[in-house]
């Protein structure tokens, strides 16, 4: 039996790793720190509690590593402190540097590491999102193996470490920051009363965010996860000497809604906060 051990399960990282169930793996989590909430989550997807971190990398074979970007470099060293050797896959939204400072954290423990990236929505049994992973090959098929015939979708990416890193800061440019001027765009009509209108042109084009206005609340409520994956966006065209404002601006923007993480508020509410500064005043 393969056993999976997973850092740290929020909504995305306990609903993924729980698919690996479906395998026959074993997957563990470390309750130490985490919250009442997280706690429930792991209860309600089957995953086995250890009592510390170093029985969690003692027993496992895969380390997954899901969690905000801010964090993953932290969590890296946390398992590298152990000596992990197994298979360490880092699934979050950080630039091709950063996973290339991660590897560099995980490498020196003596494990194999496997770039991983998600895209799409947590798991369900009508929601299918894909597992890019990127790496040493022998690796990243054991990874692949955990998830056959459940709902995470894997596919492996040629070129090493930082491709499926890329891929998803790619996919998060466009997918956040469009959220994000969607949300500013309707803010903007709604001061002028002209909201209805901008929402029956948006409506006459049939993938536009800007007709998606009850998903403003949501944005809202991410964003404290979504601004550092911004950052790190902006990181990733920096590298690749491309303009860095959008991102930076959309990080910028959010940081307007961090009083909201993970509890959306109505419409009104949030698109009065984006007339506000972080530190409280007016804009």
């Amino acid at each position: 039996m393969t056993v999976v051990g997973v850092l740290h399960p929020g909504s995305m990282g306990a609903a993924v790793a729980a698919q690996a169930k479906l395998s026959g793996a074993e997957v563990l989590w470390c309750p130490t720190g985490r919250s009442s909430t997280t706690k429930e989550r792991a209860l309600r997807y089957g995953l086995t509690a250890v009592s510390d971190l170093r029985k969690l990398v003692d027993r496992a074979d895969i380390v997954l590593s899901i969690c905000p970007p801010a964090h993953a470099e932290d969590v890296a060293a946390e398992v590298e402190a152990h000596a992990f050797a197994g298979i360490y896959v880092d699934g979050n939204a950080i630039s091709p540097a950063t996973m290339a400072r991660v590897y560099a954290i995980t490498a020196r423990g003596g494990a194999t590491v496997v770039d991983g990236s998600i895209i799409g929505s947590p798991p369900t049994d009508s929601k299918s999102p894909r597992l890019y992973l990127s790496g040493p090959a022998g690796a990243s098929a054991s990874v692949a193996a955990l998830f056959v015939g459940s709902s995470v979708e894997t596919r492996t990416l040629a070129g090493g470490i930082g491709r499926a890193s890329a891929l998803k800061l790619s996919y998060s440019n466009y997918q956040k920051t469009s959220r994000v001027l969607a949300a500013v765009s309707y803010a903007l009509a709604h001061d002028y009363g002209v909201e209805e209108e901008l929402l029956d042109i948006a409506q006459g084009r049939a993938t536009s965010y800007l007709a998606e206005t009850d998903y403003i609340p949501k944005v809202a409520a991410r964003s404290w996860r979504w601004g550092p994956e911004m950052d790190e966006v902006a990181s990733a065209l920096r590298e690749a000497g491309l303009p860095t404002d959008l991102a930076k601006a959309s990080a910028s923007v959010m940081s307007r809604w961090d009083g909201f993480r993970d509890a959306p508020p109505g419409i009104s509410e949030a698109l009065k906060r984006l007339h506000i500064e972080p530190d409280g005043e007016p804009y």
